[in-house]
């Protein structure tokens, strides 16, 4: 496996981000190693809050978030998904699966032996820690999931989807920070739109971003279509706290709260939040509120059940 790993001078000196890199080595799944980034701030023996950020981001989507999320007493590790951010970026596409994604961070999570987990996923973050969460039920106390959804390939996916999905592999420039732009309802500054391009110095960099929007499951008998049924049976009978809070200006994954609130037993009963004034990227848009709104929900659901 041929892997880039993107300079640190790239990284210097962004708007609003002041954290401080962490790396581990996890196999790569070919016999070699890769080093994911990721960030951990707050007390190390608080209970871990997990964002993980979606397609084509990195942990830089958390900055406003972390905050107010470490100020309420709470662990924040916000890790980069391989061919994002800080982490390696392997460079043939094939390299890229769903199942290595969920691997991957299955070995963050494994080697920082987390445990009462609160999962944040946006985007490919739920592809991705949604599975994790079905398959590892020990290590998490509860969900957030903010625009997204666990597709299965049984049904059709929405235009929307399919016109990003195109798009993705048409375009002949991939330009990073315009994309995240285009998925923001608030204007973003030029200094904020060169951070979500600092992961990606050239096309090169660029290929797990634009394999990402092919691995999403749109037919039955995707590879990853099984999996994620096995992690359908699961959350069809979760009831720990689970809770939705997608925006209201998101037409990739409209209507999937109310999917989830219809399938996820632990949905029921929980203060459901629609974020206003937000697009695909809410977390941009308005970070800080939905930062609370996951303080919140901890608090909420930890005083029920003492």
């Amino acid at each position: 496996m041929e892997v880039l790993r993107t300079p640190d001078e790239r990284f210097a000196g962004l708007p609003g981000f002041p954290f401080q890199p962490q790396y581990m080595e996890v196999a790569a799944g070919d016999g070699g190693t890769l080093r994911i980034h990721y960030l951990d701030e707050g007390p190390r023996d608080a209970d871990p809050v997990l964002l993980i950020h979606g397609e084509p981001s990195w942990c830089y989507l958390y900055r406003k978030m972390i905050p107010v999320i470490v100020e309420a007493g709470h662990r924040a590790i916000a890790p980069d998904l391989v061919g994002f951010g800080r982490s390696d970026k392997p460079t043939r596409r094939e390299d890229y699966t769903y199942q290595r994604h969920v691997d991957w961070m299955r070995a963050l999570i494994e080697a920082l032996d987390l445990s009462n987990i609160t999962l944040v996923g946006q985007d490919w973050g739920g592809l991705i820690g949604l599975r994790l969460a079905a398959e590892h039920e020990d290590r998490f106390a509860r969900i957030v999931a903010a625009n997204t959804f666990l597709p299965t390939g049984d049904q059709p996916p929405g235009e929307a989807f399919l016109r990003w999905q195109r798009f993705s592999q048409e375009t002949p420039e991939f330009r990073v920070g315009g994309i995240v732009k285009g998925g923001c309802v608030t204007e973003l500054s030029p200094e904020v739109i060169a951070a979500y391009d600092a992961p990606f110095p050239d096309d090169s960099y660029k290929a797990g971003a634009r394999m990402f929007p092919m691995l999403v499951p749109t037919s039955p008998d995707d590879p990853a279509a099984g999996p994620n049924r096995k992690a359908w049976e699961v959350l069809r009978r979760w009831e720990k706290p689970f809770l939705s809070a997608f925006s209201d200006s998101d037409p990739i994954t409209r209507g999937g709260d109310r999917a989830l609130q219809s399938m996820v037993p632990g949905t029921k009963g929980q203060p459901h939040t629609t974020i206003e004034g937000a697009g695909h990227f809410l977390q941009e848009d308005k970070g800080e509120g939905l930062a609370r709104v996951i303080v919140d929900f901890i608090a909420r659901t930890r005083k029920l059940s003492s």
